[in-house]
């Protein structure tokens, strides 16, 4: 990172150190993960709760390759529900990682309670008080800011299952680097200043997916079904499926699309997941963008990175799926 971006990190790490001085001091402080449970916002939650005992990691839910990886490393996390309600009497404040809104949690937030917002999305739509703090980068993953922290404010507690956890967001979370920015490469240095890491050993292990003979029908059946179409001056292939749409979606993108998309509607809710190619997103692409942009014509909630990004709600599938591709339609491509 340049001097400037130094600088601005410094001060935001400055900050987030005061606020957790602050309120773990006074009671217990959940940190809270995005409800899709991916790798980013777990590893996150898990590595931040490791520098203080008053912390605990926690959230709806827990990803595919989140789960995994938590299991291996007996990494602590508790899941909770979508009416959760019972918070620690002494509940101090709240940390929300890897949420670009209130929704994004997927539970209805305790009222009255101070909030620190930790994220790196370019699109937000949270509404702070004067108690809460947003805590927000220009960087890949939510990882690199935790290890920002960690090693700037509590650097005994990057043991090596915290490495490990906070490597396996950055990997996921920039799509195995093919959308990292410089600083995600130096934060992935630090933390292999541990020579117990085998990082090949690692990568292979978080890759190694395993899918059920239903799962793998699902995806083939997926790509069966995909469509290709020129929006405006852009080639997007689309399909739908009922489950893994993010590996979907990224396989797409492996035949050469330049934007994919996979929708899926269950028990009344679609959601949308779409990839961009790094040349896709250097021409002038923003995904998350877009989305935010659909959440504002249709309703729900959207938004994302660049090459990366998600949108739910109430919608029709093939009205949320036009919708997207007439936005993309209206976006010029930069030479």
């Amino acid at each position: 990172m340049n001097s400037e971006v130094d600088k601005d990190i410094s001060a935001l790490m400055a900050k987030l150190d005061a606020w957790i001085e602050k309120y773990c001091s006074n009671g217990a402080v959940p940190v809270l993960t995005g409800m899709n449970g991916d790798m980013d916002t777990v590893g996150s939650a898990i590595a931040l709760s490791s520098c203080n005992s008053n912390m605990m990691a926690c959230g709806l839910h827990l990803g595919r390759v989140a789960k995994k990886v938590c299991d291996e490393l007996s990494a602590p996390f508790r899941k909770i529900g979508a009416n959760h309600s019972n918070w620690p009497p002494s509940l101090s404040g709240i940390i929300i990682v890897d949420a670009a809104s209130p929704s994004q949690t997927g539970i209805d937030l305790p009222e009255g309670v101070p909030k620190c917002i930790i994220d790196h999305h370019d699109t937000d739509d949270w509404n702070l008080s004067s108690d809460d703090i947003m805590i927000k980068a220009s960087v890949s993953a939510t990882t690199e800011i935790i290890t920002q922290y960690l090693s700037q404010y509590s650097p005994q507690s990057l043991t090596t299952p915290v490495r490990k956890l906070l490597i396996a967001g950055l990997i996921t979370d920039t799509g195995r680097y093919r959308h990292a920015g410089k600083s995600a490469f130096s934060a992935t240095v630090t933390l292999l200043e541990d020579e117990q890491i085998d990082f090949p050993s690692l990568v292979e292990f978080i890759e190694s997916q395993e899918t059920s003979p239903s799962e793998r029908g699902s995806l083939l059946r997926g790509l069966e079904r995909s469509k290709s179409i020129e929006s405006g001056s852009w080639n997007i292939v689309y399909t739908n499926s009922g489950t893994l749409e993010g590996r979907l979606a990224t396989l797409l993108i492996g035949t050469g699309a330049e934007i994919s998309l996979v929708s899926r509607t269950r028990e009344g809710v679609t959601r949308l997941t779409a990839r961009a190619s790094r040349k896709t997103t250097l021409h002038g692409i923003h995904l998350g963008e877009i989305m935010e942009t659909i959440s504002q014509q249709i309703g729900g909630d959207g938004g994302g990175h660049g090459g990366a990004a998600g949108w739910s709600g109430k919608a029709d599938r093939i009205a949320a799926e036009s919708a997207f591709i007439a936005q993309v339609a209206t976006i010029n491509r930069k030479e």
